[in-house]
């Protein structure tokens, strides 16, 4: 196992104990056991980009993690919602059946609401970050990158791309991307330096190359994955037709484009120097993941 591999591990452990702790806290129900259901498992990287970037500018675990399960909590809501009928209609999430398919539609729908506002509700603790200044500005960020700005964003102009009537060009599927997958992919790099009040430019650069890889590799996941590895159900968009990274940039060339986007996102780190070999070993990552 590589150091990457163990601090990886590790954070998907602190994150998913502090995530979980904060679910039970919750009044008894169906929708804190589906809550709980949807938030345990994945590699927790976005969780890991936190606490990385925390340690970057001496922050503790015990602060960070705050903020790390605040931003799974919002990954696990999204996959809750994108998992509907209404929107990518899948069965299979995490090698598990799906919360709609587990429960019902209703229960998921509760499910994500409650998941997002559980984030929020962990970022205003004065655990999260020692000024109000500070937990002010990761609130006021986090909603930008989950909203209407971005990640939601990203998920309307996804969906107006499978009706649209003709498919979607390079520019417009890196934009949609940017907002659906990099938004909360961005503010998980940036999270450290915001903690603390530092500039985040350095971490934003790495996290706008790393999201966009990320991207590129699930959309050749969807056409070379093994459904046993990924947990979910593979070659959707070609079934749908859908304009991909791949479809455009043919196999090959989404592959070197992923490697060029890696070596942006690496030379985004340089002013941090060696101690960034984490987040340089998670870009390296992205890309060689089979889920």
């Amino acid at each position: 196992m590589t150091a990457f591999t163990q601090a990886l591990v590790r954070a998907a452990d602190l994150v998913e104990a502090q995530l979980q702790a904060d679910i039970l806290r919750l009044p008894a129900s169906e929708v804190r056991n589906a809550m709980a259901y949807a938030a345990q498992g994945g590699k927790k990287l976005r969780g890991f980009l936190v606490l990385e970037s925390a340690r970057l500018h001496g922050i503790s675990p015990e602060t960070a993690v705050h903020s790390a399960a605040a931003i799974e909590a919002i990954h696990a809501y999204s996959l809750v919602h994108d998992d509907l009928p209404a929107m990518d209609n899948d069965d299979l999430r995490r090698g598990q059946p799906t919360v709609h398919v587990k429960w019902d539609e209703a229960t998921a729908i509760l499910v994500g609401d409650a998941l997002q506002s559980l984030a929020f509700g962990l970022l205003v603790r004065p655990e999260a970050a020692p000024s109000p200044a500070a937990r002010l500005d990761l609130i006021a960020t986090l909603a930008q990158a989950a909203g209407g700005a971005g990640m939601v964003l990203g998920q309307a102009l996804d969906i107006a791309a499978e009706c649209a009537a003709t498919p979607l060009t390079l520019e417009q599927i890196t934009a949609l991307q940017a907002a659906k997958t990099g938004a909360l992919i961005e503010w998980a790099a940036c999270a450290g330096a915001r903690i603390v009040q530092a500039d985040p430019a350095p971490l934003a650069a790495y996290a706008k190359a790393l999201g966009l890889a990320f991207q590129i590799a699930d959309d050749i996941l969807d056409i070379e994955g093994d459904i046993a590895l990924a947990g979910k159900r593979l070659h959707k968009d070609e079934a749908a037709g859908k304009a991909t990274f791949v479809s455009l940039l043919g196999l090959e060339g989404a592959k070197a484009r992923a490697r060029d986007l890696v070596a942006e996102a690496e030379a985004g780190l340089a002013p941090y120097g060696p101690e960034a070999h984490l987040l340089r070993a998670a870009a390296q990552f992205v890309i060689a993941r089979r889920n």
